[in-house]
């Protein structure tokens, strides 16, 4: 077989590594003290930093319920210089365990209990046995490019980037590399982050959450009777099998199809930015992250996720193939003259001729086995459940992120943050506060309270000593940065998303769970603290902290809660276009394929109508135009232009109930409000729909009828035409207008008469 889906060159002699720091990480860690991990083979093949990853911590989410994935990698993704894929998976299974021992699980099932390695839960596991047994004894895609690299044996455990056939837990090592993988795996897609969206299309086809996979069967007593049976990877060759062998009425293989995973096909983007030789965070200061709305077939009691990163040199385009075994000639793609390739070849330290004079050549560094390079890291066990009866609203994780230390000494970790760091909700939305750490962290690190341990609590800051405005130094400029004051405020007067007090004392001691004790630094705690799903009452911004991660030389705990009084929604979407709706779908903004040329973030808010009038008059504006508000405000972000040239996205947007046929719709392009643009829209079935370029402010007003003003008009101008003739009448037949007027008076008189 000859497949497409390799991986590609990485930058010589650099180690890529990529970690998952929400949820946390494991980097093939469990519990241990030091800040080396024990054994990198533990359950996976991270390929990272032996420092890298957190110690063992489970959490669970609600199905629906938003979870922030962050993470950090070491090249560059979403630029010129890399080509890079980000491939994030999850998996659920009743066997799936974290495990109380960094030793590798064991392949002789004599060695474990019960004899039974898949239910030991002595080690930790993902995969089981019996896909690592299939693994191992299935022939080899002798298809995929290995450079000149030399593997020793023939079966999938044999890659270019495992050519001894090291052994890590049950994972199957060309699964592993290689995506999509064409044999049946427990993962379930999740998101494809890509350079190339072009290549969305196959992505999104040949993914397993779609798409069936076929795996030979041979007779079980051929598998038993012999360990050096390889099991055929294509349907020819398992079908062709026979045993006993050469046999007229042997029992043959077995080309079976596994059905799919039967459920929808991943989101496939672009990849988000991030800086070459960096490890950080991505742009404008916060960490790369995949807001992942979790489906209801994700529901498991022990689940994990895994991020994988596949990364190559941006000068070396991998995906068009090679065959197996082949030196990879590069010559016509730089434009060399003729004469040979010039030592232009994928191999070890090739000597190239850059003079074409066969006198001076110069040695390239590289090391094919740096080549074709894929780091991953993968969470601990967590549980999604199903979500509680929330009258359909949407709930928020707010998570602790990070471990004990300073930079140097937590690295490639990350020092503690509340994850999201800043949070934009809606009242009556919810969310789910919840956090875990670790009493095993290396003694000798730096931080507050009892030594190795994590503990994180959230409580209000001060108010502000300085206003934004005044102050002698800060007269007349507007100070960034200043949340508040570093001391936690009274919870009497706090204000926290409107939770209540009993919610605000648990946040600050970590109660319920310890009865008393040592508190002050919460020595005492446990490591997880739940507060379970709260709804949201009181709009405001809260600025918080934690008050023992607070030590200004190497960390500083804070977070941010934006609670909007009406709906707000947020997305990132790319050339493949998508959907954001509001709340109840008050709004629904559509982009098509190939409108956005890069990853965009996009957010939309919802004001009612009364709340938006306000807003301007505020402002010292108004709105002159129509009669009336016919819609609330929606309010797009970015403000500007979006698309960058002459395409358009879509807005549907949601009438009031007595609104007309007759609307027009407005866009002001920023919340000053200094001036309205008119959109052309179509009106019907109680919507208005529109194709605009950015955001900004728009709004559907009432417009007065042309036909109703030319009616009032022509009635307005019969009635004076009427009472002029009229007058001129009775001015000149005094007479008549005497016999009126005592008309009048008569039938006056007759009715005080009778009254």
């Amino acid at each position: 077989m000859f497949y497409i889906f390799i991986l590609t060159a990485i930058v010589p002699f650099v180690s890529a590594d990529i970690y998952m720091h929400n949820p946390r990480g494991s980097n093939n860690r469990l519990d241990e003290e030091g800040r080396e991990r024990n054994n990198a083979n533990r359950v996976f093949d991270s390929q990272n930093n032996d420092r890298g990853g957190y110690n063992v911590g489970s959490l669970y989410y609600y199905e629906g319920s938003v979870l922030p994935i962050e993470w950090t990698n070491q090249h560059e993704c979403g630029g010129p210089n890399t080509h890079c894929e980000l491939i994030i998976q999850y998996m659920c299974s009743n066997s799936l365990r974290d495990g109380a021992t960094t030793t590798t699980i064991p392949e002789n099932s004599a060695q474990c209990q019960g004899l039974n390695c898949n239910t030991d839960l002595t080690y930790g596991m993902h995969e089981d046995f019996n896909y690592y047994s299939k693994c191992k004894r299935r022939q080899r895609n002798e298809g995929l490019f290995l450079a000149d690299q030399k593997l020793k044996g023939k079966t999938a455990k044999y890659t270019r980037q495992n050519p001894g056939g090291t052994r890590r837990g049950y994972e199957c090592p060309e699964e592993r590399d290689y995506y999509p993988y064409w044999h049946p795996t427990p993962w379930r897609d999740l998101v494809i982050m890509t350079n190339n969206v072009s290549r969305c299309e196959l992505y999104l086809a040949e993914s397993e959450n779609v798409k069936s996979r076929y795996e030979c069967v041979l007779p079980y007593a051929a598998m038993i009777s012999r360990q050096d049976y390889i099991i055929p990877n294509n349907e020819e060759d398992c079908l062709a099998f026979v045993y006993p062998a050469n046999s007229v009425n042997g029992t043959r293989g077995e080309w079976k199809e596994v059905p799919s995973h039967g459920i929808p096909a991943p989101k496939c983007q672009e990849t988000e930015f991030s800086r070459d030789n960096h490890l950080g965070n991505g742009l404008n200061g916060y960490p790369n992250v995949y807001n992942w709305t979790i489906p209801k077939e994700a529901l498991g009691e022990r689940c994990a996720i895994r991020i994988r990163y596949n990364i190559s040199t941006g000068e070396y385009e991998g995906w068009d193939g090679v065959p197996a075994g082949t030196e990879l000639d590069l010559s016509e793609k730089y434009g060399l003259e003729s004469g040979g390739n010039r030592g232009y070849v994928l191999k070890n330290n090739p000597q190239v001729d850059i003079f074409n004079n066969d006198k001076l050549t110069l040695q390239m560094a590289i090391n094919t086995a740096q080549y074709g390079r894929v780091f991953q890291d993968r969470s601990f066990a967590m549980a999604i459940r199903s979500s509680p009866e929330l009258d359909g609203q949407r709930i928020y994780n707010v998570n602790v992120r990070g471990k004990r230390g300073n930079i140097v000494q937590v690295y490639p970790a990350v020092e503690y943050d509340f994850v999201p760091n800043t949070l934009e909700a809606s009242v009556d939305d919810y969310i789910h506060i919840q956090w875990t750490g670790s009493n095993t962290n290396p003694k000798n690190n730096d931080g507050q309270g009892q030594a190795g341990s994590d503990r994180s609590n959230m409580v209000l800051q001060e108010e502000r000593v300085y206003s934004e405005d005044s102050g002698s130094y800060w007269q007349g400029t507007e100070k960034y940065g200043h949340w508040g004051r570093s001391y936690p405020m009274n919870l009497d007067k706090a204000n926290l998303a409107g939770l209540s007090l009993e919610d605000k004392t648990s946040l600050a001691i970590l109660s319920p769970g310890q009865f008393r004790g040592e508190l002050s630094e919460l020595d005492d705690a446990g490591t997880y603290f739940d507060l379970g799903p709260k709804k949201v009452t009181a709009a405001g911004v809260s600025h918080y902290m934690c008050t023992r991660n607070n030590n200004f030389s190497n960390r500083s705990q804070k977070g941010k809660l934006v609670i909007l009084q009406h709906g707000v929604a947020e997305t990132q979407l790319g050339a493949r276009g998508g959907e954001l709706a509001l709340p109840q779908r008050t709004a629904v903004l559509t982009v098509n394929v190939g409108v956005l040329s890069r990853l965009t973030y996009i957010k939309m808010e919802h004001w009612p109508a009364e709340v938006g009038h306000q807003k301007i008059k505020d402002a010292e504006q108004s709105l002159t135009v129509g009669t009336g508000y016919a819609s609330d405000f929606v309010v797009i972000s970015p403000e500007n232009d979006i698309t960058g040239d002459s395409k358009v996205f879509q807005i549907d947007l949601k009438l009031h109930n007595d609104a007309g046929n007759n609307v027009k719709v407005y866009r002001s392009y920023s919340q000053h409000f200094s001036s309205w643009e008119h959109i052309a829209a179509e009106v019907t079935d109680g919507r208005a729909v529109f194709q605009v370029r950015g955001g900004g402010v728009y709004v559907a007003r009432n417009s007065i009828n042309a036909g109703a003003i030319a009616a009032g008009v022509i009635v307005a101008l019969a009635v004076v035409i009427l009472v002029v003739a009229v007058v001129i009448y009775f001015r000149r037949k005094p007479e008549k207008w005497e016999a009126v007027t005592r008309g009048v008076r008569n039938a006056k008189r007759g009715t005080q008469g009778k009254v």
